[in-house]
């Protein structure tokens, strides 16, 4: 089953809050295993022995057959839990998801999600994983209800052992199905999404289960009772090919705008080299990387013009997508951390661009005065109502400067919605994937007589286009 096969068929199914919709959380939403960041980090704060390591390493190696295994396996990775309170694991767990497993989480479960979201369905995660691994990405995606492996708590610490069976097997197929109970859930009617052999059971509870990246045991289940299967691209570990397309594209960058610099020696036509390094910018990187953008209302790129144009944050890739898009007559606002990177700071200095300090909101916004005038000099604003990156393709909260801006300049608004340069490089990560970038400009928004102060209603519309936009891509 192809991704857009899933998507319709939850859009032309049932609807409404009856419907659950559950998901194992590794291998199904997020790639791989979530306890090896909590494992590592056990590890390094020397919370577990050598003997300890070696014993989870090979009980994993020799994988766990019954629940009995299991459950010897679960004691031995919960050793490195002990003695910590539910504070500082819920810190850990908020601090790895930042820093490893949000660069994990599966695009394709997200786009899932959000379809089953749109359709008023129940959602829940139900996996043998522990509340400190998934809570942070639950949280992130919008998914409020968490059937988990309870750890048992004596004084406010933990004692390494969990609280009743896992959430593993039988255990996870009783626990979903009592959920279902108190919760008026209708199994016939609902879905469910699962990478492992061990989810046969759970995934035989409800009337729509899929296989997501299927083991040797699920694929075998999947074939014999006819149910799908979903492939999700890897989101692992970078290797050599990654490694290559990530120095191709910083020699794109750097030979991008040598060469442009070198045209503008020659010309001394300061607005020529500017744009021309925008151009470069969006241009060599990216063809190096081989990742391509793909276009949707290209016209509204190019008039009318000034204008503010915003977009939505998800990658350090975003601003090569904008210079590739925009092609040039605009400069940008950046955090004023941007000022004194050695590469960076130079040149966004030398296309114009302002450094505010997201911290301090009135500095913020004396910064900002001099963009207005920008702007009625003739040169296009890029912002991003956000402030910033997102862990996650989920949209963040939009503040209102860009939109004060175009006010007082008296310019449209043009949205720019990026779909997925978070799979290419995301908010973290360091080594590029190579594909296609999906960019949709919106038509131009008049704010002609918005009220600078009372901006609320105006700014949720505006954000409810990139919502909307996200959900029912437009064609090209």
């Amino acid at each position: 089953m192809e991704l857009d096969d899933a998507l319709t068929r939850i859009r032309s199914g049932p609807q409404g809050p009856t419907v659950g919709a559950f998901f194992d959380f590794d291998g199904t939403i997020v790639h791989g295993f979530s306890g090896v960041p909590f494992f590592r980090h056990f590890v390094r704060a020397g919370r577990l022995t050598a003997r300890e390591v070696a014993a989870t390493m090979m009980s994993g190696i020799r994988g766990g057959k019954t629940e009995a295994d299991f459950a010897r396996f679960i004691d031995l990775a919960l050793a490195g839990w002990r003695g910590y309170t539910e504070a500082e694991l819920d810190a850990i767990g908020s601090r790895l998801f930042e820093k490893r497993i949000a660069g994990h989480l599966y695009p394709e479960a997200w786009q899932l999600i959000r379809a089953h979201e749109r359709a008023g369905h129940t959602l829940a995660i139900a996996s043998s994983a522990t509340r400190f691994q998934i809570e942070p990405t639950a949280r992130a995606i919008g998914i409020q209800r968490v059937l988990c492996t309870q750890l048992e708590v004596e004084d406010g610490v933990l004692t390494g052992r969990v609280t009743d069976r896992p959430m593993w097997r039988s255990g996870k197929a009783m626990a979903v199905k009592d959920y279902a109970a108190e919760s008026g859930l209708d199994l016939a009617s609902s879905y469910a999404y699962s990478n492992g052999g061990e989810d046969v059971g759970f995934l035989a509870l409800v009337g729509t289960p899929t296989a997501v990246n299927p083991d040797r045991v699920l694929s075998g289940a999947a074939a014999e009772n006819n149910w799908p299967i979903l492939r999700f691209k890897p989101r692992g570990n970078t290797g050599p090919i990654r490694a290559a397309r990530t120095v191709g594209f910083f020699a794109g960058f750097a030979g991008g705008v040598a060469a442009a610099a070198a045209g503008g020696v020659k010309t001394r036509d300061h607005i020529r080299t500017r744009d021309k390094i925008l151009a470069n910018t969006g241009d060599y990187p990216l063809k190096l990387a081989g990742i391509d953008v793909s276009i949707s209302g290209a016209h509204n790129a190019v008039e009318p013009r000034p204008a503010v144009f915003i977009f939505n944050h998800q990658s350090e890739l975003d601003m090569f997508v904008l210079a590739k898009v925009l092609r040039g007559g605009f400069t940008g606002i950046s955090k004023k951390e941007v000022a004194t990177n050695p590469v960076f700071g130079p040149l966004f200095r030398y296309m114009g661009a302002t450094f505010i300090d997201r911290q301090n909101t009135e500095k913020a916004k004396a910064a900002l005065l001099p963009v207005v005038e920008t702007l009625k000099g003739g040169l296009s604003i890029v912002i991003s109502p956000e402030g910033t990156r997102s862990l996650t393709p989920t949209l963040g909260p939009f503040k209102k400067g860009a939109f004060h801006i175009a006010i007082q300049a008296g310019v449209p608004l043009i949205p720019i919605v990026i779909r997925n340069a978070g799979e290419m490089l995301w908010r973290n990560g360091t080594a590029l994937r190579s594909g296609t970038v999906d960019v949709a400009v919106l038509d131009p928004i008049d704010v002609t007589g918005w009220d600078p102060d009372d901006l609320n209603e105006n700014v949720d519309t505006v954000r409810q286009l990139f919502v909307d936009t996200l959900a029912n891509w437009p064609a090209k």
